[in-house]
C-alpha cells in the first residue's frame, strides 16, 4: 500500500514570461510582508507579478510592482494596489543577492506565488536577460523536442 502524498503548496500566481527572457541562476524562497485584506485577496487569487521587479534598499528586500487587487469586503482597511512590499530573508541570504545581483547583466524577479502551509511565499530568482538568438535557440529546441515526442507517438 503506498501513502498519498499531501499537496502543500498550491500556486496562486506565475510569472511564466520570466523563464523565457532570463536565464534563471538561483531560485529562493522569501516570505512576505502584508495586512490583512491582502492576504485574503492573495488567497482568492487576485494578484499579478507580470510586471514585478525585486529592489535591496538599505539591506532589506522589497517586490515592486506587483499588483494585489483590493479585497471586495475590505473597506479603509485596503491598501495601494501596487505599494512596495517587503520580503522575509535572511541576513545570509539579502548579502549572497546582493552580491549577485551587482554582477553585470543580473536582476532579481519574482517566479511565483503559492501558498505554503496556511503562509504566503515568494519565489524570487537571480537571472541574467537573455538575448534574442538565446530565445531563439529555445523555442527551436522546444519545438524539435515536441515533433520528436509525436514521432515516437506514430
Amino acid at each position: 500500500m503506498t501513502k498519498k502524498k499531501k499537496k502543500t503548496d498550491s500556486n496562486l500566481a506565475n510569472n511564466r514570461r520570466a523563464r523565457h527572457d532570463y536565464v534563471i541562476e538561483d531560485i529562493y524562497e522569501a516570505g512576505i510582508s502584508l495586512v490583512g485584506p491582502e492576504v485574503k485577496s492573495i488567497r482568492q487569487g487576485k494578484v499579478s507579478i507580470k510586471e514585478a521587479f525585486c529592489s535591496i534598499d538599505g539591506g532589506e528586500v522589497y517586490i515592486e510592482d506587483m499588483h494585489v487587487s483590493p479585497y471586495d469586503q475590505g473597506s479603509y482597511a485596503n491598501v495601494d494596489p501596487m505599494r512596495k512590499r517587503k520580503l522575509l530573508l535572511h541576513k545570509g541570504e539579502i548579502r549572497r543577492l546582493e552580491k549577485e545581483r551587482q554582477q553585470e547583466g543580473y536582476t532579481l524577479i519574482p517566479l511565483r506565488v503559492y501558498l505554503s502551509r496556511g503562509r504566503i511565499k515568494v519565489e524570487i530568482a537571480t537571472a541574467k536577460g537573455k538575448k534574442l538568438y538565446d530565445k531563439r535557440r529555445d523555442i527551436a529546441e522546444k519545438d524539435a523536442k515536441r515533433r520528436m515526442a509525436q514521432a515516437l507517438k506514430r
